[in-house]
């Protein structure tokens, strides 16, 4: 049984987070009526997991600009261009305001989690009439199972909850499920709520990016206050260069505040480092975990006596959703494949990503977009402002306006993160004192910062971010 009308279908669109919101203001701007499907109680259910993290972009790249003028017209004053909100600041000041706007509100249905899309009275291999079938999305929720009918569906359901597993090989560990209960995937909350789970133990933080370089700083800036606390880094490569990052020269300061604090730690011996390290199993011993790597010339690596593990080792996409689709992946990405060569992360960083709209992203489905870090696929340098300027060229496309649809504009911050020689690595050579902090300890939570006097200052954020 259908719950909407089949006469008037609305554009569904998958996830209410600030993708999937943004798209929910464009298609209203146009004229076209969405259905916002969230799986989560409230809208940015994702951004909620990590609210304690600091986003690298500042506002001017988190607000979508169709979002902006549906939020002006009610009275909404933006924040400040120029600063940095961390990712509860951008739920609180932002997606929350955005989703009670009385347009996107009565299109927001929480509490209903996808499970599939498919065409009405199609199944995958049917062909002829396919195109003029309207699209049909089964959901979970806390009543039971629910179908709608829509003309168009934006899947902007992202990565977040579907986090890569320690397995070097792409699948779990061995022992990883048994242990699940002292593994935390993604940014858990080290210097706040979750603070007894990792003050005065042995963690291992397990990944190459950003996420992994934020944990590793909050675990230092933690273990200042518990000695007890060891932190031990698990890559499974050696090049570093792009966690490090482009330092001075990277457009977003505090992604190049990041690398620096992370390879000044790195340098004055904070951190144990295993480079090279591909994790095969997990074994409790003795109410500790031991960490087998992959054998190297018959010997097998082992980190030993480690309290809890922190996998930050990126997410991929659920692509079960979308199985009765015609949907066409990069085989390497997972990505929409068109976009692959644009986004590839082995040649692109966040910010020299070529622009992008809605004929890289449609897949052989027609009336089937995903946007948002989900197009990305494992790419792991979506911004958001990326995923706004999509939506954009989506709804413009839906609506009949292909000049719009095709004049794709990204407007973006230089990176450097792609370069392999490190732009400050000359000019930082130690850990220099700050405030008043012995250099060694110092590296571990601050940036030298420029004062007025020329006296020395100290950059220390709230918390570390990651690629927003």
């Amino acid at each position: 049984m259908h719950t909407n009308d089949e006469q008037q279908l609305p554009v569904a669109v998958l996830g209410a987070g600030p993708v999937g919101l943004a798209a929910a203001a464009h298609l209203i701007e146009r004229g076209l009526s969405p259905m916002v499907l969230e799986a989560g109680p409230a809208v940015g259910t994702n951004l909620a997991t990590y609210r304690h993290v600091r986003l690298f972009s500042p506002w001017q790249y988190n607000i979508d600009k169709a979002a902006r003028r549906l939020l002006q017209a009610q009275g909404w004053h933006a924040p400040a261009d120029d600063a940095l909100p961390t990712a509860g600041e951008l739920l609180d000041d932002y997606l929350a305001p955005l989703a009670a706007t009385s347009a996107i509100a009565a299109s927001l249905r929480l509490g209903h989690r996808v499970t599939a899309v498919t065409r009405l009275g199609f199944d995958k291999v049917k062909t002829r009439g396919r195109e003029g079938a309207p699209f049909l999305i089964r959901v979970e929720t806390a009543e039971g199972p629910r179908q709608y009918l829509a003309s168009a569906v934006i899947d902007a359901t992202g990565t977040w909850s579907h986090p890569n597993p320690l397995g070097a090989d792409g699948i779990p560990a061995l022992g990883e499920a048994a242990l699940a209960a002292r593994i935390d995937y993604g940014m858990p909350d080290v210097l706040g709520a979750a603070r007894e789970h990792f003050a005065g133990r042995r963690v291992l933080v397990v990944g190459a990016g950003h996420s992994a370089a934020g944990v590793l700083l909050a675990l230092a800036q933690l273990a200042k206050d518990h000695r007890g606390t060891s932190i031990v880094w698990a890559t499974r490569g050696s090049q570093l260069a792009r966690v490090f990052g482009g330092g001075a020269a990277d457009g977003l300061q505090a992604r190049g505040q990041l690398g620096m604090r992370l390879k000044a730690l790195r340098d004055a011996g904070g951190l144990a480092l295993h480079e090279n390290f591909r994790i095969d199993e997990l074994l409790e011993v003795e109410g500790r975990i031991h960490v087998l790597g992959e054998a190297r010339d018959g010997v097998t690596p082992v980190i030993q006596g480690i309290d809890r593990i922190v996998c930050a080792a990126g997410a991929r996409p659920d692509l079960a959703l979308t199985r009765e689709l015609r949907v066409r992946h990069d085989p390497w990405l997972e990505s929409t494949d068109a976009l692959a060569p644009l986004i590839d992360p082995n040649e692109h960083s966040c910010g020299t990503v070529r622009p992008h709209g809605h004929r890289e992203l449609a897949h052989p489905e027609p009336g089937y977009y995903a946007v948002g870090a989900k197009s990305y696929g494992r790419a792991p340098n979506f911004l958001m402002a990326t995923g706004y300027e999509q939506v954009r060229s989506v709804v413009a496309a839906l609506a009949g306006e292909m000049e719009a649809a095709d004049d794709v504009q990204l407007d973006l911050p230089e990176t450097g993160v792609c370069n392999t020689r490190l732009a400050y690595e000359d000019a930082v050579a130690e850990p220099a004192a700050c405030c008043d902090v012995p250099a060694a300890a110092a590296a571990s939570y601050c940036v030298p910062a420029p004062a007025p006097s020329g006296a020395c200052g100290c950059s220390k954020p709230a918390s570390v971010g990651c690629c927003a």
